[in-house]
């Protein structure tokens, strides 16, 4: 691409002590979510009051106890939503919601109205520190830049002393902290610090914000690591990170953070933010839970939360997005498919610990089900095909029959250039394998012993050949290889049978069987065919008629050819 050059990476200082690349994430993070402030204020339609109060009501029940509802100086919205949950009795008393300030005294005034009453609350206070907002957008120097901030802190704690009935928590975050000198952001954070003076039951919370993603995950944990090694009273700041996608990485890069002394999280429901958006925390969490770690968070249904959220946001979820998409547990690929078939068998012996080939997670702990796992398509194989035929239908098909139908059933998906649903599938396979009629059809049969020791039989029985009927007759061992040989004569061609199993479609004394046939030609080449009665007899006779009909056909084409 041209123009490459006009783009410069903004360059700090890195520590050279780095630890986290040795730590492992062990235990969840505090999760708070903004989808009721970053989330809201990036939708092309706001949500209503009612709209709101339904959305967090949603993430209660989902198990955050940290919720940012919202900017209540900003407008007349955000403040009768933080009435509403208030004068209602909407809040939990395990609950804190949060609420977002910048550092001027009117807006400081009218947030603390806002929270009148409320049980526990976070006040959130920001202001710029990047080096890029002080000098284009406000013109301040880095000194100007503290007082700001050590002025609403000030104001925040004044405020805080009148209302006493309330539990209050002091945010702070270097708004742009991703594009701020890092002894700048030490300084400034430092300062704050100071003002509010934590201690063991008053824990204050700096919040480290990727307002703009500039950089890979790991320089976003280095600076992390920096921070959590240099804030003052430490032991009483809870670090928070806020990460925006910016660069497409914002998880990995909240999870390389978290690995560099993060204590907490802000994000939203499928990453909804402004421009790319902000850090996922489903997926957060569910990578925690793939990992053997509770979240925290409740995504047991996660098509409820995905109506939840799409219905209020009209935004919609990708179909590859991680845990929640609509493909994420489906797999086209033949090989793929087959892995997973193997997996989930193999399942069934081992029930207590998940471990299927492609799937990180089960299914079902999303409230999914196995029925879409694999699907069909031209790039599939045998081992899709089987599993469809299995899981869908109860057709337990010998392994070389997989493979005939599969190359049968993904050639029907390539000439229509689409998926084949199961139920298509199914109707291929029994079309071209199973029952086949014409051009040889049996019309009756009889069999009987022929010595005590019931091991020959002799098998009569008439049969149609391209409209014309014929008795045949043979004895042989068994029924199936007596009446190969029977029409042996009639066809012209010798019926090798290489392998013959069978299976009840259904339970009961009534149960339908079905019967699979391999029988390899004079060429070494395969056929195969299957046939279905209630008589275990008839559906392996009828098996033998199909492979011999598809037999007939190939020869005929053959010789026209």
């Amino acid at each position: 691409m041209k123009n490459y050059q006009r783009y410069a990476p903004f360059i700090d200082e890195a520590p050279s002590n780095r630890a986290w690349p040795n730590r492992r994430l062990e235990k969840a993070p505090i999760w708070c979510s903004v989808d009721l402030r970053d989330g809201n204020q990036s939708l092309e339609t706001p949500l209503g009051l009612e709209q709101k109060l339904s959305m967090f009501n949603y993430l209660v029940k989902m198990g955050f106890k940290e919720i940012e509802i919202g900017f209540p100086a900003a407008s007349d919205t955000e403040y009768e939503f933080t009435r509403a949950l208030i004068e209602r009795g909407l809040i939990p008393d395990d609950v804190t919601v949060q609420v977002l300030t910048q550092s001027r005294t009117h807006i400081i005034e009218k947030t603390f109205e806002a929270l009148c009453g409320v049980k526990n609350a976070v006040v959130h206070l920001y202001n710029s520190t990047s080096v890029l907002q002080r000098d284009v957008v406000f013109g301040n120097n880095k000194q100007e830049t503290i007082d700001l901030a050590v002025f609403g802190a000030k104001l925040v704690k004044s405020y805080a002393e009148k209302y006493p009935e309330t539990n209050f928590t002091f945010e702070y975050s270097p708004e742009s902290f991703t594009g701020t000198e890092l002894e700048f952001a030490q300084e400034i954070c430092n300062a704050v610090i100071d003002i509010w003076q934590p201690t063991k039951e008053r824990k204050v919370i700096i919040n480290l914000p990727a307002t703009v993603e500039m950089d890979t995950p790991n320089v976003f944990a280095d600076r992390v690591e920096y921070m959590h090694t240099h804030l003052k009273n430490r032991d009483n700041v809870l670090i928070s990170l806020h990460a925006h996608n910016d660069r497409g990485t914002a998880v990995a890069a909240t999870e390389l953070g978290l690995l560099a002394g993060g204590d907490r999280v802000e994000g939203t429901l499928f990453g909804n933010g402004e421009r790319t958006g902000n850090a996922d925390i489903l997926t957060l969490a569910m990578n925690l839970f793939s990992h053997g770690i509770d979240p925290q968070l409740d995504f047991s249904c996660i098509n409820d939360v995905i109506e939840m959220y799409e219905s209020s946001t009209h935004m919609t979820v990708p179909p590859r997005h991680p845990y929640a998409g609509s493909l994420v547990y489906t797999a086209f690929s033949g090989s793929h498919q087959d892995a997973i078939r193997k997996g989930m068998d193999k399942m069934k012996q081992h029930p207590e610990s998940w471990a299927v080939p492609y799937l990180p997670i089960d299914p079902k702990d999303v409230g999914r089900s196995y029925d879409p796992i694999i699907r069909i398509n031209s790039q599939s194989g045998k081992g899709g095909v089987a599993f469809i035929l299995e899981r869908n239908f109860s057709l337990y098909l010998p392994k070389a029959f997989q493979r005939a139908a599969g190359d049968v059933i993904t050639a029907v998906s390539d000439a229509m250039q689409s998926e084949i649903t199961p139920e298509q599938i199914y109707d291929v396979f029994m079309r071209e394998f199973v029952d086949i009629q014409q051009p040889l059809s049996l019309n009756y049969h009889n069999a009987s012993t022929v010595n005590k020791d019931w091991d020959l039989m002799l098998l009569e029985a008439e049969v149609t050949l391209d409209g014309e009927k014929h008795l045949v007759s043979a004895e042989s061992n068994g029924v199936i290889a007596s009446f190969c040989k029977a029409i042996e004569p009639l066809i012209g061609f010798h019926v090798d049978i290489v392998d013959y199993r069978g299976h009840s479609l259904e339970g009961g004394t009534g149960a339908k069987a079905i019967s699979y046939i391999q029988v390899r030609d004079e060429n070494g080449e395969y056929f195969f065919g299957a046939g279905t009665s209630e008589s275990v007899t008839k559906s392996s006779l009828r098996a033998v008629i199909s492979v011999v009909n598809k037999m007939l056909i190939e020869k005929r084409r053959s010789a026209e050819q």
